[in-house]
Parts: structure tokens; C-alpha cells; sequence
């Protein structure tokens, strides 16, 4: 058995199983050689990025280039490098343990991010042999680095829209590529592009090009909110020739390589911002212990103990949601012969089964961090929004994350239409639990009843919310079945339930074996950010149903619905108050992000 076999459920499970029925796995569990590369990562950002902060921020040639390649020589390129190509071969959980602890300058961050994720992953996944073994060690030590040719001018969301074409010379030995890609991460010192482009103008296909071949050119830096140390360039192609054993994967399957490498790195990016939510939680927590006034220090006052109470519990869900779904994903992988000749297939089918909780992931952790990081600068006051301190950075920095890797927007619309478009290919059974559920609406008698133990109210509300959730969405399906694509406010609302709901699902269960395995006290303080989530869901959850049910029911049905929709909701009798002045407490003692 390896470390995550105990942990392997299937994608979607949480919106269907009894909450806690299947383990998650959690930072509880990382074993010694993560927590060494974790804290290589913590070391290595505290020491050598930050002193050179100002260079980054200044575009000063070489800096952030040059640190890329003092990561690689640590190893914190290579984690997802299969060994036998000069990497780590290490698991996604590892990976993106290294990309949340990564976090206190956001450039670099983004530089790295660009460079181990999709930069390197489409080579690893979709690469042949000859391909991995040519590019892939250098990549691993920064010899190379790497960047990603998607969007363009006119296709941002909408990737397959593009319009830079590749057709091959008539002797066969090359494709030339011409157009234009926009706003390039690392464009600027990049020796290797994933591009995407259109063969004929018809099969978006993928390419590795090198940054040197005659015909490719980047566009001047672009002058940004946020990331001002980071590279961001248009990508230039003017009848370049690529050599056709650099074609990516097969001619007009580019789609397949884009959105699954677009999946690790929703990912990445929610872990990564709940390692910013952390690094906030600790600016904001040092600064109001010893800012005064009225005679004492901020934090003394509720309402600054509220907020970070509120940023606490946001940043535990996050990360709660980010290593379950890391978790799952590597019980799947842990099955794979890695030497098989469909592992590469394989892997990617493992990492498409969680492509709704990639996307939960990114929208949870992107707007948690905005969140925190607006407190952040809220709690410092006037002085937040003052260059020399962290959180004015931070706050800039963090905005592009909502862009970032598919905007929230569409991630939000992928996460419901993913849904309906397995439970309609019987990919799981979605379409029986809605009828149980429609029955437990009409009959209170017949809904589940609590169980026992730690957390056990807590867990059957979650039940219940799930149910809740299903139940709203099943009207609105019912009511948009033919047009239910055009619906985006729909979709939308959907969307934030079901994210809600994989959030308090996954504190819950996490708070529950945390109490189970090391004891009471060790879960004092999860059992109350478990609870505080779980309070502030019920209510956003019905709200956004209730508003659901309105836009999509009759009149003369809009009652009836209303009064099902509520047995789904019974009333949470837990007092806020005091479990947020706790937290808040726990976090000014131990000064930084920690359960214990």
C-alpha cells in the first residue's frame, strides 16, 4: 500500500457520499520528504528571493532568470520530471506542497509557476520519448525554462478560437508557424514555447518550439498591475520552422493537451493562494499585535479579531479542498506502472477525473486570497496602502489570479456543465441521488438522520446542504434542459453551491479525523474553523438556492419549492461570536497559520 491508497475515492464523490465516509488526505499526513522540500522551498524564498526583492520588481536582466536556475539546482524544477530524466518523479501532492510553499514574492512565484507547470507538464504528459529526453533534463535544472503559447488576441477563453496557423513545408521536414500569441508569462527569457496552433487553419495542435529559431520574436514587456518582476510579452511567429518531430501529441488534439495541463494548474494556482492566504494571515496578525491606538494594540478590538478569524477559516477550507484533491489524485496515480507504454494516458485520465474540483480549487483559492489579502491591507490601515509594506504588494499581485488559468468565470460554467455531462455518459449516478433527494423533499420522514461522534451534527448539515444543493440544481435543469449552456447565471449559481459544498464537505470530514486520530485538543481549533465554514455556507448556500428556485420556478410552484428547499436547511445553532474571538486568539498566540 502506498502513502495515498487509503485516501482514493472518485471525482464528484464528495457531492454524492456521506460526508467523512471516505478519508481525505490532509498536510497531516506529509511525510518526511515533503516536509523536507517544503521547507527547502520556505528556505530558499526566505533567503535568496526576497533580498533581491527590489531587482525583481525592476526587471534588473538576469535576476529572476538566474533564481529559476538556483531552484533547479535544489531540485525545485524537477518534482514533476520523471527520474529517468533528471527529475524528482514526485507525486502532485509534492508538487504543489512546493508551489504553496513558494509564496512571498509574487513574481518569481509566477516565473516558477509558468516554468514547472505549463511550461514542462505538456512535455511530461504528451511528449514522445525522443522529445522528453532532448528537453526534459534541461528543464529540470533551469537550463532551459520554459513558457506557454495559448491565448491570443481574440481567443482568451475561448482557446480553440485561435487563429495562428501552422502548415507544413512541401518537403515534409518543417511547420511554419505564423501569428501572434498575447500576454506570455517568462516570454522575456524563455528558451522553449508550448504553442498552439491551427494545421491548415483547422486542428489545433501543439508545438515545441525553441525561443532561437529564425522567425520567432517577442513583443516589448507589458506594464502591469501587479507581478511588475514577472515577464509578460506577446509571442511572434513570421514563417518560423519548426522541425516536424516537434509536433506535440497528435495533429488536432491540441484541445486535450491545453485542458488537462490547464487542470494541474488550477490546481497549483489554489494551493499557491492558500500559501499567500497564510502569508497575509501572518503580516496582518504581527502588525495588529503591535499597532495601537485608543491605548491598545488593534488586535485587543472584535471587530479586527473578526476578520482574521474570517481569513483563518477561508484559508483553512482552501487548503483543506487543495490536498484532498491532490490526495486523490495521486491514489489513482499510485496504481500506474509508470514504465507501462499507456502510463502517460493513463496519468492524464486520473487528473481528468478530478477536473471539477481543479476548478473548484482555482475559484476557491483565488477569491479566498482576494479576500484575505483586502483584509490585509484593511487591518494595516493607512499603511496598507504603503509600497513598503507586504500586503499593498500582495494585493496587486494577487488580482491577476482570478484571470489566471481560465477566468473564474468560465471555471464556474465548467464546474455544473462537468456534472451533467458525466451523470448523462453514467459516469456516476447522479441521476438516482436526485431522486432520492426529490423524495426526502417531499417526505421529511425520509431524510437522513444524524450519526454520532465528533462533528456529527455538523456532518449530517453537510448532508443535508449537498442535498439541498442537488435538489435546487435539479429544478433548474429541468426548468433550462434545452438551453441550459445559455443560462450562465444559472450555471453560476450552481457553480457557487457546488463549490460551497466540496468546502464544508472537506473542513468537516479533515476536522473529523483530526479528532479521531490525535485527540480533542489536537482538533480544538479545526472542530471551530470546521464549524465557522460550515456556518457561513448553510447560509450562503440556501441564499444563492432560494434565489435559483425564484428565477427558475413558476409562481404557483415557487412555494411548494421553497418549503422542500428549507427541510435541507434546519436551523445551525452555533454562536459565531465567540468561536471567531477563539480563533482569532489562537492565531495572535502562535503568530502565524497553524492548527495546534
Amino acid at each position: 500500500m502506498g502513502q495515498y491508497s487509503r485516501f482514493e475515492s472518485p471525482g464528484l464523490s464528495y457531492l454524492l457520499e456521506p460526508c467523512g465516509s471516505t478519508p481525505v488526505f490532509a498536510p497531516e499526513y506529509f511525510n518526511d520528504d515533503q516536509r523536507m522540500i517544503q521547507q527547502t522551498a520556505q528556505d530558499f524564498i526566505l533567503k535568496e528571493v526576497v533580498p533581491k526583492d527590489a531587482a525583481i520588481e525592476a526587471k534588473e536582466p538576469g535576476v529572476l532568470p538566474g533564481l529559476l536556475k538556483q531552484a533547479g539546482q535544489l531540485g525545485l524544477l524537477s518534482v514533476d520530471v520523471p527520474e529517468e530524466y533528471g527529475g524528482l518523479g514526485g507525486d502532485k501532492t509534492t508538487s504543489n506542497i512546493v508551489a504553496e510553499a513558494l509564496v512571498g514574492q509574487g513574481s518569481f512565484m509566477v516565473g516558477h509557476a509558468t516554468h514547472t507547470g505549463i511550461g514542462t507538464l505538456p512535455l511530461v504528459y504528451f511528449g514522445t520519448p525522443e522529445q522528453k529526453a532532448k528537453y526534459l533534463p534541461k528543464l529540470a535544472t533551469g537550463e532551459m525554462l520554459g513558457c506557454y503559447g495559448l491565448t491570443e488576441a481574440g481567443s482568451g477563453s475561448d482557446a480553440l478560437a485561435a487563429k495562428c496557423r501552422a502548415t507544413l513545408t512541401p518537403d515534409g521536414r518543417h511547420w511554419v508557424l505564423n501569428g501572434e500569441k498575447m500576454f506570455i508569462t517568462n516570454t522575456g527569457f524563455a528558451d522553449l514555447a508550448t504553442v498552439f496552433a491551427k494545421i491548415d487553419g483547422e486542428k489545433f495542435t501543439g508545438f515545441l518550439v525553441e525561443m532561437n529559431t529564425p522567425g520567432v520574436s517577442s513583443g516589448a514587456e507589458e506594464h502591469k498591475m501587479g507581478i511588475h518582476g514577472s515577464s509578460t510579452r506577446s509571442l511572434i511567429f513570421e514563417d518560423a520552422k519548426i522541425p516536424r518531430e516537434n509536433l506535440l501529441g497528435q495533429e488536432g488534439e491540441g484541445h486535450r493537451i491545453a485542458f488537462n495541463i490547464l487542470n494541474l494548474g488550477r490546481l497549483k494556482l489554489g494551493l499557491a493562494c492558500a500559501g499567500y492566504c497564510k502569508f497575509v494571515l501572518r503580516e496582518s496578525v504581527l502588525y495588529a499585535a503591535q499597532r495601537r491606538q485608543f491605548g491598545l494594540p488593534i488586535a485587543k478590538f472584535h471587530a479586527i479579531r473578526e476578520k482574521l478569524a474570517r481569513m483563518f477559516a477561508r484559508t483553512f477550507a482552501v487548503e483543506s479542498m487543495g490536498y484532498r484533491t491532490t490526495g486523490a489524485i495521486d491514489a489513482r496515480i499510485e496504481h500506474i506502472d509508470k514504465h507501462a507504454p499507456d502510463a502517460a494516458d493513463r496519468l492524464v485520465r486520473a487528473i481528468e477525473e478530478f477536473a471539477v474540483e481543479a476548478s473548484i480549487l482555482k475559484v476557491a483559492g483565488s477569491e479566498a486570497l482576494w479576500y484575505c489579502a483586502d483584509e490585509g491591507v484593511q487591518i494595516h490601515g493607512g499603511y496598507g496602502y504603503i509600497a513598503e509594506y507586504a500586503v499593498e504588494r500582495v494585493y496587486r499581485d494577487c488580482r491577476v489570479n482570478r484571470i489566471f488559468e481560465g477566468t473564474n468565470e468560465i471555471n464556474r460554467m465548467l464546474v455544473p456543465g462537468t456534472v451533467l455531462k458525466r451523470a448523462m455518459k453514467n459516469q456516476f449516478d447522479l441521476m438516482g441521488a436526485v431522486q432520492r433527494i426529490a423524495a426526502e423533499a417531499k417526505d421529511p420522514a425520509r431524510l437522513p438522520a444524524p450519526g454520532s461522534g465528533p462533528l456529527a451534527e455538523e456532518a449530517h448539515l453537510v448532508d443535508l446542504l449537498k442535498h439541498g444543493v442537488l435538489h435546487a440544481s435539479n429544478y433548474a435543469v429541468q426548468r433550462h434542459l434545452a438551453d441550459l449552456q445559455k443560462q450562465q447565471m444559472v450555471l453560476m449559481a450552481m457553480a457557487d453551491m457546488m463549490i460551497e459544498a466540496y468546502a464544508v464537505d472537506s473542513v468537516v470530514a479533515r476536522s473529523q479525523q483530526i479528532f479521531r486520530e490525535q485527540g480533542p485538543q489536537k482538533a480544538r481549533i479545526p472542530l471551530l474553523l470546521a464549524q465557522l465554514c460550515l456556518a457561513d455556507a448553510q447560509r450562503t448556500v440556501r441564499s444563492r438556492a432560494e434565489e435559483l428556485l425564484v428565477n427558475v420556478s413558476e409562481d404557483a410552484d415557487l412555494p411548494g419549492r421553497l418549503e422542500e428547499l428549507g427541510r435541507f436547511f434546519p436551523l445551525y445553532r452555533f454562536r459565531t461570536n465567540p468561536a471567531r474571538l477563539a480563533a482569532a486568539e489562537h492565531l495572535l498566540e502562535r503568530e502565524r497559520y497553524v492548527l495546534d
